[in-house]
Parts: structure tokens; sequence; C-alpha cells
């Protein structure tokens, strides 16, 4: 369903001549490279060929895992990525560590078709720093033929219960892992409670005999193979390990979830950064935004790419939620202060190393 649809809808994005497609700033730079770090499974490849051809700007094009390992790596001193794509909490964090460069929204006009309700967020309130890339909604991924029939999948409990275990899938990263216990002990995701975030340790630690793994851009296999029951992961992966097995389900739990913005940035320091701002208005462009909807299934910014967008894509209610949802539901992440992180990797470590 998604190929046709979106491919029905690229022709009429062409047909329309939609404003932003195409706006690739090529004037500004027309030679060199552009060196971009993001999350795996998160592009259309070809969308990488088409800058290219436009641009005469080459793309070295490298992935990550977590907002973690990417951060890890920039402030252990790595250089040479000219593009990152961040989640907003380690946006905001990045911000308060000036390792961002302010952009030149000049030579980012597509800038204009983003969505005026993720312009200047609690993250980049000025908006200096970050171009929303794609958003979504965090959720429990189950296989229906491994829970059992009439299973509450609406909250994040069935993650604690013991007749899945070994059949369990867990995030790899702090942030996500211990959000979600917080939620399931009622407490909000961006608490600078310290007893609240031990609490939600002390949660995990109980769960983790129960937890197969925990894991990222491998719970692919693991779903997609039937290897596990119950995983959590993001509406929009959902929607692609529903292509290679259609026996998985997708439920938003009652006691809250998160709604993230992943965003485009540039690194402190950069030898190309009118290179860099030319990928991200190109990315900003309809053309490549609907192609990065067919390929990742994540709900685009672009105003325009929802207009060409099938119906039946803009009103599932999980990718693109109406304000009701997405206030009473949602929870995004914010950028907490220095000693609560510091007691996140404390307790993370904590969580890892228990047997």
């Amino acid at each position: 369903m998604k190929k046709k649809l979106i491919s029905l809808a690229l022709a009429s994005a062409s047909l329309l001549g939609l404003a932003a497609c195409g706006g690739s700033n090529a004037g500004s730079a027309a030679n060199g490279v552009v060196n971009v770090y993001n999350w795996g499974e998160y592009i259309d490849q070809s969308v990488l060929d088409d800058f290219t051809a436009q641009t005469g700007i080459k793309v070295n094009y490298q992935t990550y895992d977590s907002n973690e390992s990417l951060y890890g790596k920039l402030a252990g001193g790595a250089t040479g990525y000219d593009v990152i794509i961040p989640s907003d909490y380690m946006i905001g964090q990045m911000i308060e560590e000036d390792m961002l460069e302010p952009l030149d929204f000049d030579n980012i006009p597509n800038f204009e078709d983003i969505d005026p309700t993720l312009k200047n967020p609690e993250y980049d309130p000025e908006n200096l720093y970050s171009v929303p890339y794609m958003f979504g909604t965090l959720g429990i991924i189950y296989n229906t033929t491994m829970v059992d029939a009439g299973e509450d999948m609406e909250t994040w409990n069935v993650l604690w219960d013991e007749k899945y275990a070994g059949d369990i899938l867990m995030f790899d990263n702090p942030r996500d892992t211990i959000g979600i216990a917080l939620k399931k002990l009622g407490y909000s995701y961006n608490t600078t409670d310290p007893a609240q975030v031990v609490a939600a340790v002390d949660a995990l630690v109980a769960q983790r005999p129960l937890v197969q793994a925990y894991v990222m851009d491998d719970i692919f296999e693991k779903l997609e193979g039937g290897n596990a029951a119950i995983g959590v992961y993001y509406y929009g992966d959902f929607l692609t390990m529903k292509e290679n097995n259609s026996d998985l389900a997708f439920a938003l739990p009652r006691e809250g979830t998160n709604r993230y913005v992943d965003a485009m940035c540039i690194p402190k320091g950069v030898e190309n950064k009118s290179n860099a701002e030319a990928f991200i208005n190109f990315m900003c462009s309809t053309d490549a935004g609907l192609r990065n909807c067919e390929e990742t299934w994540y709900s685009s910014p672009l105003l325009s790419v929802r207009e060409a967008l099938d119906p039946e894509v803009v009103e599932d209610p999980f990718a693109y939620p109406d304000e009701t949802f997405a206030t009473e539901q949602c929870e995004t992440f914010a950028c907490l202060p220095a000693d609560i992180r510091t007691l996140y990797n404390d307790q993370w470590v904590r969580l890892m190393n228990e047997s």
C-alpha cells in the first residue's frame, strides 16, 4: 500500500508544481562535499544521488544508532561531520554546550514549508540551530500471534508481564528506557526529581530478567522475523516492519508516550557550512520529503508533503496526531539539567551491570 500511495502522491506533486519542490540552493555551493551523519534506516538513498546531480556536491553518508552515540563521538573530539540529525533533547544539550553552528536561513528558503507548530520549539526557542527532519510517536509493537488474545497492550505494564519473559525488547539507550519506566510509574519524562529517576531504574532492574535484549536498529530483524513478541519503537518503523510481517500491531500506552522531533543541525566549526545548508534546504523540498516518507514511513514536517500525501496517510492519528492527542497523550523530551543527565548515565550503568 505504502509505495502505491506515495508514488501517486509524487506524481501529483510533480503535476501541481509545488513551490518547495526541487529547491536545492544549488547556486550557493557548486561543488565539494557534504558529510552527513544520520540515524540508520532513515533516508531514501536515491535522494542523495539527486542532491549530487543538482548541486555537484558529493554526499559522504554515515549512520549512528542513538543520540548518545552521536553525542559521544562529537564530544570526544570527532570532526568532519557537516550535517547531523539529533533528537529534540539532544539538540537542547548541544546548544547548551555550544556544539552547534547558527544557521543562515537565507540559504534555507524551504524552511518556510515547515509546519509552524514545529518551529521555535522548546529545545531551540529562537530556531537558530535546527530544521525539523521528521517527527513521530513511540509505542509498543507486538506480534499478535505471540501475545494472548485480548491482552491489554495499551499499557507499559505489559513489558513487565512475566509470561512474556525472554520475548521483550527494550531500547538500548538511557533516555528512552528510563523514560518508559517513568511513565509506567506515573511520572514525567522530564522529571528533575532524583528519587523518581532512581525508582524508575529500580523498576527496570526488576524487569531485566524478562528482557531478551536491549536493541536499536536490530529490532527490525527480531520483530519482523518473529524472534520476539513485544518491543518498544517508533510508529514510522512499525509501518515499515508491518510490510514485512503482517502479524505485527501497534499500541499507544494510556499512561502517555513520547512525541519526538529529529532535526537537521550543523556542528560547530564545520568547513562545509554552505554545502551543509544547501543539503538541509534540499531535504526540505517536496520531492525529497515525499520520497523519504515512502522509504521510512516517518511523519514529515513539510506542509506541501502532507498536501500531496494520500488522505489515508495524513488522517492516520498515530502519524499526524491532532493537537488534543499530541498534548494530552504525548510528552516531548526536554533537555535535562546537567546533574540529572549525570544521574541518568550512572543509573544506566547500574542497570547494565545487573546480572
